[in-house]
């Protein structure tokens, strides 16, 4: 009996890159599951919070948005009774709805880029226009894409009919990058108003999250324009598009749960050196405590502009309750030991009547109560 070659279905016979691009695949719609999953409890509590900022929309509409997208381009890929019919009227499913996705990322960036430089006009400037060039460039190479020519069976893949194509990702790419150098910049002028470790720099000013969108991005890069395809049905340029795309969404996500207090006009950045100016003269600064109220009371320092905080005069497990904390309980401040709080040295400290903290407590008490229980 003559031995029989063994012949696999198209579906199973699959060229090196394709075989990588469907295990990358997988890949990147577990990280999307696990995203997901792991946000949820944050999400639900930003949820519930009163204001409807364009951060807190962004961040809700991508959570949900981007694991869609993929688990269909996902079904359209590991489908193995998609026709070339089908997948003609289909491929540009995923170029479309990922320029979405990279644009509404982009104007995260943007948004929150402007607001930790104190809504600088020349940032908001600069970084708009890059991403008004970011959103016309990805709606026009849209239509540049095509349905790579796949045997029936092996998947429904969108990759681009020429080179320069992959400006589709270089505009984001760029944009990703400013917003990066620009984080980084804040943070280390940050370090003259308040010195920390860089290893906490990093944490408190997300740099990291900043970074990896930039990594991830860069490394797209270079299949787009390094990495030669063998042949008109080979995809590796787009192997890690999808990735890209759902690891810049999951940072972009992270950067605004990370934003200290509201998301009302971008948050603020953790830092400020408004109280740090220029002080002329002798300025003496007013703690006055009221305990008829002991769950409300008001610590003021009268300087040129007043600052009002309100703090527990009693212990409390918190401390993280009056010095900014964000929504998952953590603080931008925090680097001191429990209960311990420096005040600035003042601009004369040779001048006695210069230095020092007045302290006045007011207890006020209940005399038309008293005694009548």
């Amino acid at each position: 009996m003559a031995d029989q070659e063994l012949q696999l279905p198209p579906s199973l016979d699959l060229p090196p890159h394709l075989s990588a691009h469907k295990y990358f695949f997988v890949c990147t719609l577990t990280v999307a599951a696990w995203d997901t999953l792991v946000l949820s409890p944050r999400a639900w509590r930003l949820l519930r919070t009163k204001e409807w900022p364009i951060l807190k929309i962004a961040f809700h509409f991508l959570r949900v948005f981007m694991p869609v997208v993929f688990t269909v381009a996902g079904v359209a890929f590991f489908d193995t009774k998609w026709t070339h019919e089908t997948c003609q009227s289909f491929f540009l499913f995923e170029p479309i709805c990922t320029a979405i996705i990279l644009a509404i990322c982009s104007m995260v960036h943007v948004i929150r880029i402007h607001a930790i430089y104190d809504k600088s006009r020349t940032i908001l400037v600069g970084m708009g226009s890059l991403l008004a060039i970011q959103v016309v460039v990805t709606a026009v190479c849209c239509g540049f894409y095509r349905n790579t020519p796949l045997e029936e069976g092996q998947g429904c893949i969108a990759s681009p009919k020429h080179n320069w194509v992959g400006i589709y990702w270089l505009i984001p790419t760029i944009l990703y990058t400013a917003s990066f150098i620009l984080a980084l910049n804040r943070s280390i002028k940050s370090l003259q108003v308040k010195p920390i470790t860089k290893w906490k720099l990093m944490l408190r000013d997300g740099l990291n999250l900043y970074g990896a969108i930039w990594i991830v991005n860069m490394v797209n890069m270079l299949f787009w324009f390094i990495i030669t395809p063998t042949g008109p049905e080979d995809p590796v340029k787009t192997i890690v598009t999808s990735m890209t795309a759902v690891l810049t969404t999951s940072m972009t996500l992270r950067v605004i749960l990370s934003v200290r207090g509201t998301l009302v006009h971008g948050g603020s950045f953790a830092v400020t050196s408004s109280s740090h100016g220029s002080r002329s003269g002798g300025t003496t600064h007013v703690i006055s405590a009221n305990r008829r109220e002991p769950t409300n009371p008001v610590i003021s320092l009268n300087q040129q502009t007043p600052a009002t905080y309100a703090v527990p005069l009693g212990a409390t497990k918190e401390r993280d309750q009056w010095v900014g904390a964000e929504y998952d309980g953590k603080s931008s401040v925090g680097d001191n030991k429990e209960g311990v709080y420096p005040i600035d040295p003042i601009a004369e400290p040779t001048d006695p009547a210069n230095l020092g903290v007045k302290i006045t407590v007011n207890t006020e008490t209940d005399y038309d109560g008293y005694g009548t229980k």
